[in-house]
C-alpha cells in the first residue's frame, strides 16, 4: 500500500523527471529556435501538469494536505480525500471514486479510500490513511530548542529553528511544505548545473538475470521519455559551443585564425571550417553558437586538434632545445673571453715578471760593468800619478 511516504518520493521523481524533459527535450528544442537553426518541432509529454497537481499553491495536493492540517475542528484523512475531491474532480490525472462519474464506483481496484494519480511512469494508487498523521509530524518548539543548545555543532546545525533568537510564533512547518521547498532547492540547484542522465531499465520484474520483458522496456522507454530524446537527438545536433571558445580550442588548425585571429569570432570559425573542409551539412552557424550535427566530425576536430598539439609541443621542444643550446653556447663564448682575457693577463703579468728580472739582472751586470770600469781607470790613474811622482824624484834627483 502506497502511503505519504511513497507519495512524496513519486513528487520528487516528477520533478526531476521534469528537469530531466526541460533540459533535454525543451531547452534543446527552443535553443534551436533561439538560434535561428532550420528545425522542426517534436512532440513530447510535459509532466509539469502532474507537478502543478501535486505542489500548486492553491489547488495543489500538498497545499489542500497543509491546509486541512491547520484548520481547526475534527481533521481526518477522510475530510482530505472529501477536499480532493472537490478541488481535483476534473483533473485528468487525478483519479478517486468519488471524483469520477458512476461507471467507476464499482472499480474494484480504486478503493474508497484511496485515490491514484497518472504519474508519468504509469498510475499510483495511493492509501489516504495516515497523510495528515504524516504530514503533521512536527517537532516541538522545546525540543529543537534543546537541541540547537546542544554542544556538538553538527546537531545544532540540524536545528536553526531552536535558535531563541530567531523565535517565530508561526506553526512550524509541516513535512511536506519542509520536503516541497528542499526539492525545490535541489531543482534551483540542478538548473545552474549541466547534468548528464544515467536512465536505468528494468528488464523484468522478477528481478533475475537473463530474463528480458520486452513489454515492460518498452513501457519505461516511453514513459521515461527516451523515445522523443532519440527522436531529438537524431535530428538535432550533438554538439554545440559559443563561437569564442570554439575559435579558442581549434585555431591552431588553420593558419589564419593561427596564433592570433583579428576580427569576429564566427567569421574565423567559418575560416577554419572551411580550410578543414568540413562537409556543410555536418554543421550549421547560429547566432552565438556553432552547432555540429554528428559526432564524428567532433572526434575529427579532436583527432587534428591532438595531431597539432604535439607538432606544437615537439616544435615548442625544437624552440627550447636551441635556446638551450644558444644559451648554453653564448655562456661558453662569455666564459672563453673571460679565461682568455685571465690568461692573457696573467701571461702579460708573468712576461712582466721575467722582464722584470731580466732587466734587474742586466742592471746589475752594468752597474758592476760601470763600477769595474771606474775602478780600472782609478787604479790606472793612481799608477799614472805614482809613476809620475817617482820620475819627478829621479829627476829632481839627477839636478
Amino acid at each position: 500500500d502506497n502511503s505519504f511516504e511513497q507519495f512524496i518520493i513519486n513528487y520528487c521523481n516528477e520533478k526531476l523527471q521534469q528537469i530531466f524533459i526541460e533540459l533535454t527535450l525543451k531547452e534543446e528544442q527552443e535553443e534551436y529556435v533561439r538560434e535561428g537553426i532550420e528545425w522542426t518541432h517534436i512532440d513530447y509529454f510535459n509532466n509539469a501538469i502532474i507537478c502543478d497537481l501535486i505542489e500548486n499553491n492553491t489547488n495543489g495536493i500538498l497545499a489542500m494536505l497543509d491546509e486541512e492540517c491547520l484548520r481547526p475542528g475534527t481533521v481526518t484523512d477522510e475530510t482530505f480525500l472529501e477536499k480532493l475531491n472537490q478541488v481535483c474532480a476534473t483533473h485528468q490525472h487525478f483519479e478517486s471514486r468519488m471524483s469520477k462519474s458512476s461507471r467507476f464506483l464499482n472499480d474494484t481496484s480504486l478503493p474508497h479510500s484511496c485515490f491514484r494519480i497518472q504519474h508519468y511512469a504509469g498510475k499510483v494508487l495511493y492509501q489516504v490513511e495516515g497523510f495528515v498523521d504524516k504530514n503533521n509530524d512536527l517537532l516541538y518548539r522545546d525540543l529543537s530548542q534543546a537541541m540547537w543548545k546542544a554542544g556538538h555543532t553538527l546537531i545544532k546545525s540540524l536545528f536553526p529553528e531552536g535558535n531563541p533568537a530567531k523565535i517565530n510564533l508561526k506553526r512550524p512547518p509541516t513535512a511536506g511544505s519542509q520536503f516541497k521547498a528542499s526539492v525545490a532547492t535541489l531543482m534551483k540547484n540542478l538548473q545552474t548545473k549541466n547534468p548528464n542522465y544515467i536512465r536505468c531499465i528494468k528488464p523484468n520484474d522478477k528481478k533475475a538475470a537473463h530474463i528480458f520483458s520486452e513489454a515492460l522496456v518498452c513501457h519505461q522507454i516511453r514513459y521515461l521519455g527516451l523515445l522523443e530524446n532519440v527522436r531529438v537527438r537524431r535530428a538535432g545536433y550533438a554538439f554545440r559551443q559559443a563561437y569564442e571558445p570554439c575559435l579558442e580550442r581549434y585555431k591552431m588548425l588553420c593558419k589564419q585564425t593561427w596564433p592570433h585571429w583579428k576580427g569576429p569570432a564566427r567569421a574565423g570559425v567559418e575560416v577554419l571550417f572551411n580550410e578543414l573542409e568540413i562537409p556543410v551539412e555536418e554543421y550549421s552557424f547560429g547566432r552565438s553558437k556553432i552547432f555540429i550535427r554528428n559526432p564524428r566530425t567532433l572526434f575529427k576536430l579532436e583527432d587534428l586538434r591532438k595531431q597539432r598539439l604535439e607538432d606544437l609541443a615537439t616544435l615548442i621542444q625544437k624552440i627550447y632545445r636551441g635556446w638551450k643550446c644558444r644559451t648554453h653556447f653564448l655562456l661558453m663564448r662569455k666564459s672563453q673571453i673571460v679565461i682568455a682575457a685571465w690568461y692573457r693577463r696573467y701571461a702579460q703579468q708573468k712576461r712582466y715578471q721575467q722582464i722584470k728580472s731580466s732587466t734587474l739582472v742586466i742592471q746589475s751586470y752594468i752597474r758592476g760593468w760601470k763600477a769595474r770600469k771606474i775602478l780600472r781607470e782609478l787604479k790606472h790613474r793612481k799608477r799614472c800619478e805614482e809613476a809620475a811622482t817617482t820620475i819627478a824624484a829621479y829627476w829632481h834627483g839627477t839636478q
